[in-house]
């Protein structure tokens, strides 16, 4: 999901754009995508990130672009799944709003998570699967000790209770078929404090954040702190 503006962030480029270590946030994430097991990569760009999607155009002509209206992100999120055949359901999860279960499993990602690896994504992969009935993947939605943002010095603009702890979405959701154990249908819920998945871009404050670690070598591992 790659369609935001970055207003937030002081709007000199677009939010997917947002250089993170010298390299787009947007290019991070899918090259994430493209080692790990995911089978296909869509880009879901909206009218209200022209640039990103010029950039995808000419400088990864190989991925797939989705152009959604800009409705936000619950609704660009079904507009994509609508075009790539994701498969039929309109029950929103309350946790994450990954929104519609499908009879293909999909991972979103949200292109503000620009520590994702490839191995961080299989793990949300190998949740959802651990979650699900069978071999038939829960939905999923992955959330974030409000306590690990605050040690990361990183933001946190919606948070929820889980089992009594403050979470946050991470931005990064299994939408499957599967129904999570014991959770009635509904998604099913992982709390992580991996920083590859607790670092989203969406203040200035939280691009040096991002670098810091990449730099630190932090990030490099679900262990990673700030310093």
């Amino acid at each position: 999901m790659c369609g935001g503006r970055g207003t937030r962030l002081g709007g000199a480029v677009e939010k997917p754009l947002t250089p993170i270590g010298g390299r787009p946030m947007v290019d991070r994430a899918l090259d994430a995508l493209a080692g790990s097991r995911v089978e296909t990569a869509h880009a879901v760009v909206s009218p209200h990130a022209s640039a990103t999607r010029a950039h995808l155009v000419d400088e990864r002509p190989e991925e797939s672009v989705i152009d959604a209206p800009g409705d936000g992100y619950v609704a660009d999120l079904r507009y994509a799944m609508d075009a790539v055949g994701a498969g039929d359901g309109d029950d929103a999860s309350d946790a994450g709003d990954v929104g519609r279960s499908a009879a293909t499993p999909f991972l979103t990602v949200a292109a503000d998570l620009p520590l994702l690896d490839s191995e961080a994504a299989d793990g949300v992969i190998d949740a959802a699967r651990a979650a699900g009935a069978g071999d038939a993947p829960a939905s999923l939605t992955v959330c974030v000790p409000a306590a690990r943002k605050r040690e990361l010095g990183v933001s946190a603009d919606t948070a929820a209770e889980v089992d009594g702890r403050e979470v946050v979405p991470a931005g990064i959701n299994v939408v499957g078929g599967g129904k999570g154990e014991g959770n009635d249908g509904d998604a099913a819920v992982h709390v992580t404090e991996d920083v590859r998945l607790a670092v989203n871009v969406n203040y200035p404050s939280d691009v040096r954040v991002a670098e810091g670690l990449l730099a630190d070598g932090a990030a490099d591992s679900e262990e990673g702190t700030h310093r």
